[in-house]
């Protein structure tokens, strides 16, 4: 089933965004989508994962390390992280 992460990441710019996505490399396995933007009191990055197992996976094995090799081994605060289990979905489809 569907997962949506919502999540407060430990530094507070797009361009931190940025820094630590090229330095990730390839998309995670799984990931379907994303979207990034300002919240007044930081960023927030949604992603909408294939299953909850691809997103824990991509958190503990890919994108913790990463974290530590751009913002040093003790960031200043750990992602905050919001899963919920997609109910119901809503995709526009194109016409034509």
């Amino acid at each position: 089933m569907q997962w949506i992460a919502v999540a407060t990441p430990p530094f507070s710019s797009i361009e931190q965004f940025d820094q630590v996505m090229s330095t990730l490399g390839q998309e995670p396995e799984g990931l379907e989508a994303r979207y990034v933007g300002s919240a007044g009191d930081g960023i927030r990055v949604v992603t909408l994962w294939e299953s909850r197992e691809h997103a824990d996976r991509f958190f503990a094995e890919r994108l913790g390390p990463v974290l530590a090799k751009v913002l040093g081994p003790d960031p200043a605060g750990k992602p905050e992280v919001l899963g919920l289990e997609v109910a119901r979905a809503y995709t526009r489809q194109p016409v034509g």
